[in-house]
């Protein structure tokens, strides 16, 4: 089954540039238009263009590609439903749909002009095979970008009873949070396969997109740039895969190492650094139950509490008023959630409380986290106040949280000093563009303010804005709106 969409070339042109930024979007459909089939479903893009002659037939362009991951869509009103089509990939090359009719019968072709009427149109089963089979025979291009589709739409959901899909699955939040905190599209992380080896890191089943040559083959040599001796992962125990992200002329290096087996690792690492401002920010992952949402402090994480106080020890007093920072704290524990319906992507970071080291330490000397037994927890119910992804998102971008003047080879010991004590640590550095340090910060912070981020170097339209009255964008609801992990606006 595919689905399609066609929106007026108009509606298109003026979100044409959030849909580069974002690279996904939202539609509204009736519910009748709902697919019995919940599995993920290819979808087209089309615009729409009305010939100048009442009485010619419009014209059709395939524009976007993507996949619907939950067909059911979200229910916005009593008869509506909303769909998100993520991720979202421009066509290769113009295509008119008569070129793509031409390898398709009178009858397909009479079918699909018709469905395409509508905004929102669920191909039946057959026509849409043939649909896909005539896009392939356009070219390899197209044909790679079906394929990716496919890996996308066919893609497993993380198996939590398994120790190895936990850990993917942390490293792959602690990249998705990395990327977000960035402003990088999330769309690059969507095609992946599960690796070979259960010891393998989450990068290394990551699918290069079509036209990307960054991808770099677990060669922990090429890292983070520098000298090769600063490179600490060359030795038989490191297991390291890198990616190399880009997106409107910057750029964003993450690598997942370990140096453990699956089932002797204690938990997940992010550290992400700021190569500019010489900053980072470390966050140790913590599951919590589906169901109790709280953990035990027990003796092996007061250790780790211990260690944390450590690492918050890097780094050096502000002496420039872009050092300046909150507090003291560069290390948070995410006490994160992940629903027991595996195929439920948030969209964005998985659902969690960020809580800073120094308040965890608050919080362990407070009546609020006894248990019924004298125990200690953490969780929902345990503390009062907490930081939720977008909170902690805007306090990294705005550089309120870090450390002050960390350098390379310090960043890299500690990933190194983490690895080797059984995390599964994941390094993102977000890389400068060796302009004046002051230039980037405030580049940083004109970046930071603004959701628009990218599109300074992004074609926008030059009519008045105003909000598109067609496609409804859902990002600008996410961004509006921000839900906590119970569904309260927070």
């Amino acid at each position: 089954m595919v689905y399609a969409i066609s929106l007026s070339a108009a509606e298109l042109d003026e979100i044409d540039w959030q849909l580069q930024l974002d690279q996904f979007m939202g539609k509204t459909m009736g519910s009748s238009m709902r697919s019995r089939d919940l599995s993920p479903q290819v979808t087209l893009v089309f615009a729409r263009t009305r010939p100048t002659s009442g009485t010619a037939d419009p014209t059709y362009r395939l524009r976007w590609l993507g996949v619907v991951k939950r067909p059911k869509g979200r229910r916005v009103a009593t008869r509506d439903a909303l769909i998100r089509v993520e991720p979202l990939w421009r066509s290769p090359a113009p295509l008119e749909l008569a070129t793509v009719a031409a390898s398709l019968s009178q009858e397909d072709a009479s079918d699909l002009t018709l469905m395409l009427s509508s905004e929102v149109a669920v191909l039946p089963d057959e026509l849409g095979q043939r649909l896909l089979a005539a896009l392939r025979k356009q070219g390899p291009r197209f044909a790679e970008l079906l394929d990716r589709l496919t890996i996308v739409a066919d893609e497993a959901p993380f198996d939590s009873s398994r120790v190895e899909d936990r850990s993917w699955q942390e490293q792959y939040d602690s990249t998705r949070l990395a990327l977000s905190i960035g402003e990088f599209p999330l769309a690059p992380l969507s095609a992946w396969r599960r690796p070979s080896s259960p010891h393998d890191t989450y990068l290394a089943g990551l699918i290069p997109e079509p036209t990307e040559q960054s991808l770099i083959e677990h060669d922990a040599a090429y890292s983070i740039p520098g000298p090769r001796l600063l490179q600490p992962w060359d030795g038989p125990d490191f297991r390291c895969d890198i990616h190399v992200f880009e997106h409107d002329g910057r750029r964003i290096e993450v690598a997942n190492v370990n140096a453990t087996p699956v089932e002797g690792r204690l938990g997940s690492d992010l550290i992400y650094y700021h190569e500019a401002t010489q900053s980072f920010v470390m966050v140790q992952y913590k599951r919590l139950p589906p169901v109790e949402r709280w953990i035990y402090v027990d003796d092996r994480l007061r250790r780790q509490l211990d260690r944390l106080e450590a690492v918050a020890q890097i780094g050096r007093p502000a002496h420039a008023p872009h050092d300046w920072r909150l507090g003291s704290d560069p290390c948070f524990l995410k006490l994160a959630y992940w629903p027991e319906d595996g195929r439920a992507d948030p969209g964005g970071p998985a659902a969690g409380m960020y809580l800073p080291l120094s308040y965890v330490r608050l919080l362990l000397q407070d009546d609020c986290t006894r248990g019924p037994n004298g125990g200690r927890r953490l969780g929902y119910d345990y503390a009062d106040r907490h930081l939720i992804n977008s909170q902690f998102i805007e306090l990294v971008k705005h550089g309120l949280a870090g450390t002050v003047g960390t350098s390379r080879e310090e960043l890299l010991a500690l990933g190194t000093e983490r690895a080797l004590e059984g995390y599964s640590v994941t390094i993102a550095t977000e890389l400068g563009d060796g302009r004046h340090p002051g230039e980037l910060v405030r580049e940083r912070q004109r970046r930071a303010h603004s959701r628009t981020a990218g599109k300074r170097q992004t074609k926008k339209p030059t009519r008045a804005r105003k909000r598109p009255q067609g496609p409804l964008i859902e990002g600008q609801l996410s961004w509006d709106l921000d839900l906590d992990e119970r569904g309260f606006v927070d």
